[in-house]
């Protein structure tokens, strides 16, 4: 399968849901008014889009339906899919990594998919012509280094790691030196499964930033937060708090086929200004494909 079929197939869920809500919706209607646009914005903010967000998109579409006089089913459905892409290419999706090497520092909380995450991102990298080196900077999780080890072989990767228990930012720092070692073009940093909650993990967090800030002072710097769609609205609270600690420049989506709360990516990258920048389509290593809003939101509403 293509990507779009598989995100079709991952969304599965969202799509039937939603689809189901607006065609009820405009078979009650015969023409587009106020109350079909309330309508409306009920279904967005059931979908886990959020409330604002979801008034904001239908106040959107109120103005375009009465400059451009849409009163087709079709052509609203259309503009509804317009105005949610607007807001997912707010910011620039694509990663940055202008510096070799650059790095990526890769966050979130326990049990997201981080590890496999990496392991993909790491793959699609080097499928790409990039050299790569991952850090296994999760050293509070019993197995966590041995699940990275895994996708690192997979990937076919450098991987640098150390025995459990161990300081995480003197991880990162050993992979810094391979990484210059090997002239490498970028070094992937997983870190602990953090709550938000747990102050030292997070303090830890910063203590790992400062070391690639004076190791790598010129290097370009992404710091992907992973997502898991079935959280939903938890999901963005999850994002606010990271934000506070780390500068989170991009949102890593995964266990979409899982959920019929996909819509809440559209409700993150709105309230946080941050872009989606990968999204998982299933379990195998070539299954992560970099975010495009178009096929996103074609396969959410048909």
């Amino acid at each position: 399968m293509g990507f779009f079929d598989k995100l079709k197939s991952g969304l599965g869920k969202t799509r039937d849901s939603l689809n189901e809500k607006i065609n009820s919706v405009f078979s009650n209607f015969r023409k587009v008014d106020e109350e079909l646009l309330e309508e409306l914005e009920e279904i967005l903010i059931m979908s886990d889009i959020g409330v604002d967000t979801a008034v904001e998109i239908i106040s959107k579409l109120r103005e375009r339906i009465k400059i451009e006089k849409i009163q087709d089913e079709n052509a609203v459905k259309q503009a509804l899919k317009e105005e949610m892409r607007k807001i997912l290419d707010k910011e620039e999706n694509g990663l940055i990594l202008k510096t070799t090497p650059a790095v990526i520092l890769v966050v979130g909380v326990n049990g997201v998919g981080k590890t496999t995450s990496i392991g993909k991102i790491a793959n699609n990298l080097r499928k790409s012509g990039k050299k790569v080196v991952v850090a296994a900077a999760d050293t509070f999780r019993a197995a966590a280094v041995e699940q990275l080890e895994i996708w690192a072989n997979r990937a076919g990767v450098d991987i640098v790691k150390k025995q459990e228990g161990v300081d995480p930012a003197s991880v990162v720092y050993d992979a810094i030196k391979i990484t210059k070692e090997k002239n490498a073009d970028v070094l992937i940093c997983d870190t602990a499964g953090r709550l938000h909650t747990k102050k030292y993990l997070m303090d830890e967090l910063l203590k790992i930033g400062r070391v690639i800030e004076k190791e790598l002072p010129e290097a370009s710097k992404e710091t992907l937060m992973v997502i898991d769609a079935t959280t939903g609205q938890n999901a963005i609270q999850q994002v606010k708090a990271f934000k506070e600690v780390v500068p989170i420049t991009g949102l890593i989506l995964t266990k979409l086929d899982g959920t019929a709360k996909g819509g809440v990516v559209i409700g993150i990258v709105n309230e946080n200004s941050i872009p989606v920048k990968f999204v998982g389509v299933g379990e195998k290593i070539d299954d992560m494909e970099v975010f495009n809003s178009e096929e996103f939101v074609n396969a959410i509403i048909e």
